[in-house]
């Protein structure tokens, strides 16, 4: 199949997207639930996060809440997650509550 995506040395396609200008979030992290003050582009399909330190992280629309029940995301890892697509709800926030000690996740907005 035809793509425009760049490809590997086999052909097979490598799914890159870029930054969105204007699509970067810093969400400090700590013992109460916070979440990005700017809600994402309704274009933008993809997030990327990276964490300095262990975190809970929900999706949601502007009163989103994280909570200990929430999935767990670790420290030093960076991760793409989708927002939605076109048949399903588009998710506007990230909410990030710390696991053990205060820190910053930092969010990518990718088109």
């Amino acid at each position: 199949m035809p793509t425009l995506m760049p490809t590997d040395i086999n052909d097979n396609a490598i799914p890159a997207l870029r930054l969105r200008a204007s699509g970067a979030h810093a969400i400090a992290a700590g013992a109460t639930s916070a979440r990005n003050a700017t809600a994402f582009n309704a274009e933008t399909r993809v997030v990327s996060l990276y964490a300095t330190v262990p975190v809970y992280v929900k999706f949601g629309n502007a009163s989103v809440t994280a909570t200990a029940s929430d999935h767990y995301y670790p420290a030093g890892l960076y991760y793409d997650f989708a927002l939605g697509g076109d048949q399903t709800g588009h998710y506007t926030h990230v909410a990030v509550l710390r696991a053990s000690a205060d820190g910053t996740v930092y969010v990518s907005e990718k088109e």
